[in-house]
């Protein structure tokens, strides 16, 4: 599904033609997506102040609430002419005064449109997220402290959005890559020096797939209708059994967490205490 860099390519692309203008009306033309869409009467006529993000939610604040969007396993929000008929799979439009359309297209149904008029982080989608990997309060110490009692593997740790949002399948793998970290490794084990490594390969990793439009898998395509870029500059996710970018090893794929992971085994050290006593 699309992930966090996915998620904030869409938001970056589709804000300047919503911030400070006001939304015409909505068609909803199917309701049944992941939970039945019930979106108020009250948001035709009304201005967008903000399009921000919270994980993979995009929220778009208004002045009479906040409309929660998550693009789910499919999901994409474009930017249409107002005149271009819809498709099967073009679900809701957003008809902005002046002549802009976002149109959301999503062929599997599992994204979701939430409307809540109560400050936005209380909603109960949002409640209860980690901390933004991106934001200050993400670190090398917040993960050490979070991990000492987890038994759980470090990959599915840091994919754990109680603890840090948006750091996928894709993107968690290619992190313990950068931080030299054997994903298998029990959370708990990974030294503190190896979480603050880790810390900034999340937030590279993730930034530079930012910068580049998110990644080319299945459906994914930005607001222009354009996929990302990201999968040309892969290190490990894709590639099991070809050779290590970094020391010409075989990389070895398995299935961990009932996700597929892909890791070096022989730079990817077990869990980062070799390289703390070594500096």
């Amino acid at each position: 599904m699309p992930e966090l860099p996915e998620v904030e390519t869409t938001r970056r692309g589709i804000a300047p033609f919503l911030e400070r203008r006001s939304i015409e009306r909505l068609v909803v033309r199917e309701s049944r997506l992941r939970w039945p869409v019930d979106l108020p009467e009250s948001l035709a006529g009304c201005r967008v102040q903000s399009v921000g993000r919270r994980a993979k939610y995009i929220i778009i604040e208004t002045t009479v609430g906040a409309l929660i969007i998550h693009l789910g396993m499919s999901g994409s929000l474009r930017i249409v002419s107002p005149d271009e008929p819809h498709k099967v799979h073009d679900h809701i439009d957003i008809h902005i005064k002046g002549g802009t359309l976002i149109r959301y297209n999503d062929p599997r149904r599992f994204g979701s449109f939430h409307f809540t008029a109560d400050p936005v982080l209380n909603h109960w989608l949002l409640a209860n997220l980690g901390v933004e990997p991106l934001g200050n309060a993400f670190s090398g110490e917040h993960l050490f402290r979070c991990s000492r009692k987890r038994r759980s593997s470090v990959k599915a740790f840091i994919m754990d959005g109680r603890i840090v949002v948006g750091v996928g399948n894709i993107y968690a793998a290619e992190a313990l890559f950068l931080a030299r970290i054997r994903p298998t490794t029990a959370a708990h084990r990974v030294s503190r020096f190896a979480y603050a490594e880790l810390a900034q390969a999340i937030r590279g990793v993730l930034g530079n797939a930012i910068q580049v439009g998110g990644t080319t898998l299945r459906d994914f395509v930005n607001s222009d209708g354009q996929p990302g870029y990201f999968k040309q500059s892969l290190n490990v996710y894709g590639r099991a059994g070809e050779r290590c970018k970094r020391c010409d090893g075989v990389l070895r794929g398995q299935v961990l967490a009932q996700r597929s992971t892909v890791f070096c085994p022989k730079c990817q050290l077990t869990s980062g205490w070799e390289r703390s006593y070594l500096g």
